[in-house]
């Protein structure tokens, strides 16, 4: 992959969690923060916490990026096929951002939680009644597992590199970039759960993802164009 895509990457995840991501999981955090954190524990020690709970998501992140960069690559066939996963792609990161801004409910059709199931709903407690700071990383794991549509246009985004190393990238970057916006919220008890701050970071993150779905299609009409292009030059 170019540089500029895996920074592209890194500044819609990083926007786009400070609208999408503190809407979707802003409630799973205050609620760990207040039953889990202890308010007497050092603010070191409740930074911590805070942090391994993002790195288990990352860590679910990344393993379901490398899973999705190899569901791309055994799905390969040819330039054609590599142009409809582009093409694909790019309309789901359209649909995304216009999602985000408002205008379309292509986020909340697809986000059926899991939250309900007996399975989810009894580790959920388990963890919760645990305030060893392994516990948060666990928290973290399994939350990364909760369907939500911001993930999934990173997941498709991660099934376009067509490698299991890409894919693991792609999502890595994707994780730590939504580390500050849940960071904040957790550790600052709601800052940025309200005001126009997130609601200017919500309206970038959502031009930025309708413009790097066009780019995607734009890359898309190329490899259709051009079967036998290689995807190293698809941003050349």
């Amino acid at each position: 992959m170019e540089a500029v895509n895996l920074i592209s990457i890194a500044t819609i995840a990083f926007l786009g969690a400070f609208g999408h991501c503190i809407g979707m999981c802003g409630g799973i955090v205050l609620a760990y923060t207040g039953a889990k954190v202890d308010p007497k524990w050092h603010r070191s020690h409740q930074a911590t916490a805070h942090l391994l709970y993002s790195l288990g998501r990352i860590t679910t992140y990344t393993v379901m990026g490398a899973l999705f960069g190899y569901l791309g690559s055994v799905a390969t066939f040819s330039g054609y096929t590599v142009g409809g996963l582009f093409l694909f792609a790019g309309f789901v990161m359209i649909l995304t951002g216009l999602s985000i801004m408002g205008k379309v409910k292509f986020l909340t059709i697809i986000e059926h939680s899991i939250m309900k199931s007996e399975w989810y709903q009894k580790s959920f407690r388990s963890i919760m009644g645990n305030q060893t700071l392994f516990s948060f990383y666990l928290l973290g794991m399994i939350n990364g597992l909760l369907p939500c549509g911001f993930v999934y246009f990173f997941a498709v985004t991660a099934a376009s590199t067509m490698s299991p190393l890409w894919g693991a990238i792609v999502m890595l970057i994707f994780g730590i970039s939504t580390i500050p916006a849940l960071f904040s919220l957790g550790f600052f008890t709601g800052l940025m759960q309200k005001g126009k701050l997130r609601q200017t970071m919500i309206t970038i993150a959502s031009i930025a993802v309708i413009i790097y779905g066009l780019f995607m299609i734009y890359d898309a009409s190329k490899f259709i164009r051009n079967p036998e292009r290689s995807l190293l030059h698809c941003c050349d």
